[in-house]
């Protein structure tokens, strides 16, 4: 979920570390503080959203006050914030126009008696079931439905009643804009927009930025065109924002029955998918993993109260659970007293709130609406081959309304996924000895048995062929296809070989024998073993032919496999999500210790893992600041490892003073001079193992090195900037050889911790 008008993509990779920790706080200042900057959120917000719907404006306070303290005592993910949704404007706004305010209430407490049932019955996860292109698919048409009605609101006017309407209604509207509006509804989205930005100015002024940058930006905003409003003595519409009183209990709908239980069903649906994608969200942003059951139930109280009380649909979103993980907080604590924080200021403040032009709340809500479309998700949609999915479901959920577009998408997702089920391909190769191999990839079913019938009778009758299928499933039909035509083809004299496509250590050989335990090529080596000192290779044997072995059995057996990959990335480019910076050392296999393959790691690698300071005389290189340049700034990683390992010739060479020698410095020791401030740290605050002793000083400079590596890198500014802004995160990760054990540096602690095939989050592995 992405409706952050400044947050960061999250990063999914368990072993991400949050930046280094700031002075140690208690738990109570923590929750406290965070709780204040969600509350200056929240507000604005969630005024906003309530303007957005034609809800009573007080009704968005009472959603973020209710479902700060009910959702935030009762639910699941204890740093969850949740408040009005940001996901049903539009649904509400049409539940509003077609029932009234009251029975949009009795909806409201409907679906939270719903979404407490379908908790209490387990089903939580049922709701993420639902594609993400469908998901992001609606949550972008919805954006764009806001963000075109709140632009008539900020030219003036006031909204239709649906996206077509607003955008035929639109020329005309903007030929009769009202100025003051416009001055003041622009001054709002420019500090929205440029406001997160104030950190990438350079020098002191970037310093001064990141510090001003921390001050939520919708409190700037709505502050700067409050004030622009009353000096310069604008009239325009203001906040009718009544004072404090007890609502009217919620009344039962008049309609027929199937159109109000499609209003709660829809109601139901959209809230808890949008909560508990957020609270799956910020689970992982905080390193923690909570209760989806309890979280819908909690969601689902809050929304019987708030249908009591008056409110609007609540719902848990990353607008204010991010702000709320970013901020410091703890405990669940900082959401309830958020919620309290709303409560006084609905009941106190009133005077002040409704001095706030409309046109900068929907200059607000304009801009929330724009950041629902998400280009991080179009991207990783496209790479899905799923922009279909989410292209129909933006355009019907904007021209059709949520449900329909909703169940567009949906059906255009399930029709996608039949065809690539019963989608197959069928690849015949001619040998130079005039055999044939055939092998066929994905499910072969009934529907592919005209292609695979029309590939086979292409085969000469007499020849020798090879037939391997990928181990997907076989149908009935093409079994029988495929055995007829053996049969047949065996009758004229040809012969036949069929195998399915190995698995673990059964390979096929050129020749067609089915071999287990070994692997082709000029030795018996799995891929990724080295092959100097192996039992099976010849020492005096030429290593250009060594090498080219290799090339001719990648080009024989894995080219084939990865082929369509490696097409994909070199039409799409590269996109990774990391960088790993590490150590040239020959037996550091990065893909094989991270189980990752082509375009996933930016990978920059030299002597001894080692980042220079840029300032560092006599040490400086330009090559890697770059490369981390070029990642952080180009490829947009949301991560950068340091990853060292034991045995490292730099460090020894290090401790040997290689570095300070006498004498003109060789090329190797000007580079070992960028290791000097890891020496420092060996003897001012040494690293260590948070399971087991250090073996050695070279191991201890070893995972030294790469605590003092992290801090040096800091000292990019692009990577200052992108930490401060908590779009990207540092990681240290030590690699053991003698065990083959990868350990994660736990930044606080200063201690690295083992990775185990159990762990789920780098937090229990360092518990």
């Amino acid at each position: 979920m992405t409706l952050d008008i400044s947050a960061a993509p999250i990063a999914s990779d368990t072993t991400d570390h949050a930046p280094p920790a700031r002075r140690p706080r208690s738990t109570v200042g923590r929750d406290l503080s965070a709780s204040l900057v969600v509350f200056l959120i929240a507000v604005p917000f969630s005024l906003g959203i309530a303007l957005a719907t034609g809800a009573p404006l007080m009704a968005g306070l009472i959603s973020a006050a209710v479902g700060g303290i009910v959702a935030g005592l009762l639910g699941g993910t204890s740093l969850q914030v949740s408040g009005p949704s940001a996901a049903l404007p539009v649904i509400t706004a049409g539940l509003i126009s077609h029932y009234g305010w009251q029975a949009t209430c009795a909806i409201t407490l409907a679906a939270g008696l719903l979404q407490l049932l379908l908790g209490a019955r387990g089903l939580a996860r049922t709701a993420l079931a639902v594609s993400p292109a469908v998901v992001h698919g609606m949550l972008a048409g919805v954006g764009l439905a806001i963000a075109i009605a709140q632009l008539h609101v900020v030219l003036g006017g006031s909204p239709q009643s649906s996206a077509l309407a607003n955008l035929a209604a639109l020329p005309g509207q903007v030929g009769v804009a009202h100025p003051p509006a416009l001055l003041v509804g622009a001054l709002a989205v420019a500090i929205l927009c440029g406001w997160p930005r104030l950190g990438r100015l350079p020098g002191r002024a970037g310093e001064l930025g990141t510090r001003l940058a921390s001050i939520p930006a919708p409190l700037v905003a709505i502050t700067a065109a409050t004030a622009l409003s009353l000096s310069l003595n604008l009239r325009l519409a203001r906040v009718d924002l009544p004072a404090w009183q007890p609502q009217s209990l919620p009344q039962l709908p008049h309609g027929s029955i199937a159109g109000v239980l499609t209003a709660v069903l829809t109601v139901t649906a959209v809230a808890s998918v949008e909560s508990l994608l957020s609270a799956v969200a910020v689970d992982r942003m905080a390193q923690r993993s909570g209760d989806l059951d309890r979280e819908l139930r909690g969601q689902g109280l809050a929304n019987i109260a708030v249908g009591l009380f008056g409110g609007l649909p609540v719902a848990g979103g990353a607008v204010r659970g991010t702000a709320n993980v970013r901020a410091g907080a703890r405990t669940r604590w900082s959401s309830v007293l958020h919620g309290v924080w709303v409560l006084l200021a609905a009941v106190a403040l009133t005077g002040g709130l409704r001095r706030i032009p409309l046109a900068a709340l929907a200059a607000l809500v304009l801009v929330v609406g724009l950041q629902m479309v998400s280009l991080a998700h179009i991207r990783r949609v496209h790479q899905h081959r799923e922009f279909p999915v989410y292209l129909v479901t933006v355009l019907g959920v904007v021209l059709l309304g949520v449900l329909a577009g909703v169940a567009l998408g949906a059906t255009i997702a399930i029709l996608l996924a039949l065809h690539r089920l019963t989608r197959a391909h069928v690849d015949v190769t001619a040998g130079p000895d005039g055999s044939f191999a055939v092998q066929t990839h994905g499910p072969l079913t009934f529907a592919a048995v005209p292609r695979l019938s029309r590939a086979l009778a292409g085969i000469p009758l007499t020849a020798r062929v090879t037939v391997c299928h990928d181990g997907s499933f076989l149908d009935h039909a093409a079994y029988e296809a495929l055995h007829a035509w053996r049969s047949g083809h065996q009758a004229a004299g040809g012969q036949v070989v069929m195998v399915t496509e190995p698995q673990d250590d059964t390979v096929l050989d050129p020749d067609g024998a089915l071999r287990s335990g070994s692997s082709p090529g000029p030795h018996r080596c799995r891929a990724w073993t080295p092959w100097v000192g192996h039992h099976c290779i010849e020492q005096q044997e030429d290593p250009h032919n060594r090498l080219l072995d290799g090339i001719r059995v990648f080009q024989q057996h894995t080219a084939p496999l990865v082929r369509p990959e490696l097409a994909r990335l070199a039409r799409e480019g590269q996109t990774p999500s990391q960088l790993f910076l590490t150590c040239a050392d020959s037996r550091l296999v990065t893909s094989m210790i991270t189980n990752s393959g082509p375009g996933d790691l930016f990978t920059v690698r030299n002597i001894g893992n080692l980042v220079p300071a840029p300032f560092e005389p006599g040490a400086a290189d330009d090559s890697v600041a770059a490369a981390v340049q070029y990642a952080v700034e180009v490829l947009e990683v949301r991560s950068i490892t340091i990853c060292g390992h034991s045995g490292c010739g730099a460090m020894k060479a290090l401790l040997d003073g290689v570095h300070e020698r006498p004498g003109p410095p060789t090329a190797l020791a000007r580079w070992l001079r960028n290791g000097r401030g890891s020496l420092d740290r060996l003897h001012r605050a040494p690293a260590g193992f948070a399971d087991r002793a250090v073996v050695d000083p070279a191991e201890q400079l070893c995972i030294t090195n790469v605590v003092q590596q992290l801090d040096q890198l800091l000292a990019n500014p692009a990577v200052e900037r992108r930490v401060n802004e908590g779009t990207l995160r540092l990681v240290g990760m030590y690699f053991d050889f003698a065990t083959a054990q990868t350990y994660v540096l736990d930044r606080t602690s200063c201690l690295f911790a083992p990775v185990t095939e159990r762990d789920a989050t780098p937090a229990e592995a360092a518990a």
